[in-house]
């Protein structure tokens, strides 16, 4: 279940971080957005329904928490999302590795 203290903003439709838009099992995680520094489902989430463009993280703040697995609260870096093999490093949560064909929406030269 996600941490009560990390909000995430968007279309949800469950407390794992699911969305109207991408909600398969395997969508259990949510993006924090770059220019905002909220987290949102997806990317259509954001342009759903935040006032502004997104911006995706620039290569070098790829150590800064980016990712958040919607199954167990856990908040990973960009780095480490990237690298975690399609699962959450903590509770082993399956993400949807598909997620990958959007990684250019949010993170930049990935």
């Amino acid at each position: 279940m996600q941490d009560e203290h990390v909000q995430v903003k968007g279309s949800i439709i469950d407390g794992e971080t699911r969305c109207t838009h991408y909600n398969s099992e395997l969508d259990v995680i949510a993006i924090k957005f770059y220019c905002c520094k909220e987290y949102y489902p997806c990317h259509l989430c954001h342009s759903e329904h935040a006032d502004h463009s997104p911006e995706v993280w620039p290569a070098e703040k790829f150590d800064q928490h980016a990712v958040l697995c919607g199954k167990c609260g856990l908040e990973l870096t960009v780095d480490e999302y990237m690298n975690c093999g399609s699962h959450c490093p903590s509770c082993k949560a399956g993400f949807n590795p598909g997620c990958s064909l959007h990684a250019h929406l949010y993170f930049g030269t990935v």
